[in-house]
């Protein structure tokens, strides 16, 4: 079972070479795939703001067309949700000082409590956190 980390993730939004090779990859390893619903905070976060911030009326179109296919994209995968196993691991992390990004600790517990490896370019952040398996994909 892998789990995708937001650099991941977005690799695989656009037909791009390594966003290709990383779905190859994905395809053939038989594995089932899922990604968080940090993950899906933290993209629609990012499209919110430029939906909010921008005055351009035709950027507004744009922002609002994005939000459209982010959902859609979104749609099409099983999104793990917080819940209170991987709670409980995030407080103990904390408790024993992991300090790690809140969003990062929240998706690495999310992938330990489902037993998943982690898919990410995070690597730095994540050698911190016991026990949990990850790899990077995408270099």
């Amino acid at each position: 079972m892998f789990l995708l980390d937001t650099n991941h993730l977005k690799e695989l939004a656009y037909p791009t070479p390594l966003g290709d090779r990383l779905r190859g990859r994905l395809l053939q390893s038989g594995a089932q795939v899922f990604t968080t619903v940090i993950t899906l905070e933290e993209e629609l976060r990012g499209v919110l703001a430029r939906t909010n911030r921008t005055l351009d009326p035709d950027e507004r179109i744009l922002a609002y067309q994005k939000l459209i296919e982010r959902v859609n994209f979104f749609a099409r995968w099983v999104v793990l949700s917080l819940d209170a196993e991987s709670t409980a691991a995030f407080t103990r992390l904390r408790s024993q000082g992991i300090r790690i990004g809140t969003m990062d600790l929240r998706i690495a517990c999310i992938a330990l409590a489902h037993d998943a490896t982690l898919l990410t370019r995070n690597t730095v952040d994540f050698v911190q956190v016991p026990g949990l398996r990850f790899e990077n994909w995408l270099d």
